[in-house]
């Protein structure tokens, strides 16, 4: 903005110093040529009226006041300015034609003053154009220049054409384009700085509150606790910068007591989810402790009762798994470190890799990893858990034959794990929330997949714990390739 505005202010500058030059240059020029029209008007005729009678109007040039009794001359050069052009016309011939000269001439055509001017025929032609209107006009001949001239006519019904060099009127003009040049170019250097630092000054307080937005956008919004915010420095509230300043002080205001409502709504989530996953694990033990205790009486027990003790038992273990799901979920939510001790991530592979394959024996299961052990800092048993996620999620999610392979290695510190298979894919539709809580596939949707329940929050604990470990995890997939890929940072030396 500050270079828009000084570049603006010069740019206005600049055309309002050309109209004054221009203007002034055109006025002077305007004001000259009038004063050599009047110059015109009161030489006369008289020069180029002699140039018919050689003699008969003699030329001074002896300096004794009484003319030039040699009878010699050839124009009447008394009181005719140094420069000054005569011809005379007798229709559109030029009869005679001749400048006054500093000293006497030379020949039998020129006077004591007056030198005779070689016309070509373009010459000719222009003095002929010339109206007989007693106004002066510019003309260009080639032995002469530019000369203003005036044409009236004559007694005899011939033309006089007087004129005289627009030497002196170009000049001073020029003179004058090149001050005009100089003085506003520097006045426009001067203006320009001078503009840049006022222009400065007057957006301080905007650029404070430019300062202030800047901060604001780097400040951590997507979750945690709001502190408190900077703000704008108060500025003239009767300008504009100053109304800007004050309302963007009164939106922060807004947007921060939005903000801390909502760290206070999930900080009661989270305590709740804590609260009631805890409060729930032992009840829930309880369910199928006494289903086991049932299913194991020595009595006859009938089919029926002993299915739904069956069908209570296994709910009752999946309740619980849920339960420990969302009360690791709520921990992490609220920031609780994890266990940060060196784990062979190479290892956990191969452990979880054998155990995939004992409840998946239908499934081709391929491993490729670095020649070297891949070591990580972090919580191995929760990055055990990752990776029996995956692994189900592979497993449950593929028809019995499909491969699955796993990958690790080492890419610029980070330790990357890859889980990839040909099975049906993730729709469209679900990959933008797969990694959310409670995101359920179509696990049916392809003939010979199993169809065993999850709880939906295999892959956003995922999530949760590769994040906490500094990483993230990522998806691509497709009809016939999905890979999850688990980056976190690499342990050092």
């Amino acid at each position: 903005m500050r270079a828009r505005l000084t570049t603006g202010l010069v740019v206005l500058l600049a055309v309002s110093c050309a109209a004054v030059g221009v203007a002034a240059v055109v006025e002077l020029n305007g004001f000259l040529t009038g004063r050599l029209d009047q110059q015109l008007r009161d030489a006369g005729e008289r020069f180029p009226a002699s140039l018919e009678h050689g003699g008969t109007l003699p030329s001074d040039h002896d300096g004794d006041g009484d003319g030039d009794k040699d009878g010699d001359g050839d124009g009447d050069t008394r009181r005719q300015t140094v420069g000054t052009f005569g011809a005379r016309l007798v229709g559109d011939t030029v009869t005679n034609a001749a400048v006054v000269g500093s000293g006497a001439g030379t020949g039998a055509g020129a006077g004591a003053g007056a030198l005779d001017v070689a016309l070509d025929a373009a010459d000719r032609r222009t003095l002929a154009s010339v109206p007989t209107d007693g106004r002066g006009h510019t003309i260009d001949l080639s032995a002469l220049d530019d000369y203003r001239v005036m044409a009236v006519q004559g007694r005899d019904g011939d033309v006089l054409i007087t004129g005289l060099p627009t030497e002196s009127v170009e000049a001073t003009v020029h003179r004058l384009e090149l001050v005009a040049a100089v003085v506003f170019g520097a006045a426009l250097v001067v203006a320009g700085f001078a503009g840049a630092l006022w222009v400065r000054w007057s957006l301080r307080p905007l650029s404070r509150v430019a300062a202030t937005a800047t901060k604001v956008s780097r400040l951590p919004l997507s979750s945690g606790e709001v502190g408190l915010w900077p703000r704008a420095p108060e500025a003239d509230p009767r300008s504009e910068v100053g109304r800007v300043a004050d309302a963007f002080n009164t939106m922060l205001g807004h947007v921060e007591d939005a903000l801390t409502k909502r760290h206070a709504s999930e900080e009661r989530l989270r305590s709740f989810a804590a609260d009631a996953s805890h409060e729930l694990r032992t009840p829930v033990a309880s369910i199928r402790g006494h289903a086991e205790l049932a299913l194991l009486h020595p009595g006859p027990v009938p089919q029926k009762v002993a299915r739904a003790l069956e069908r209570i038992e296994a709910e009752a273990a999946r309740m619980g798994e849920m339960v420990d799901d969302l009360l690791l979920l709520a921990r992490l939510d609220a920031g609780r470190p994890l266990e940060r001790l060196p784990v062979d991530l190479t290892r956990l592979v191969l452990d979880a890799v054998t155990d995939a394959q004992a409840a998946g024996p239908g499934h081709r299961w391929t491993l490729e990893l670095s020649e070297e052990p891949v070591t990580v800092t972090g919580d191995a048993h929760r990055l055990h858990q990752v990776l029996a996620n995956l692994l189900a999620n592979a497993r449950l999610h593929t028809p019995v034959g499909s491969t699955i392979t796993i990958s690790l290695e080492t890419d610029d510190g980070m330790a990357v794990l890859k889980v990839h298979d040909d099975g049906p894919g993730v729709a469209a539709d679900v990959q933008p929330r797969v990694f959310e809580r409670f995101t359920h596939g179509d696990r049916r949707r392809t003939e010979g997949v199993e169809s065993g329940t999850g709880t939906g929050l295999g892959l956003s604990i995922v999530a949760a714990v590769a994040e906490a470990h500094g990483g993230g995890v990522a998806l691509e997939s497709a009809p016939g390739s999905t890979t999850f890929t688990v980056r976190v940072p690499a342990a050092k030396g």
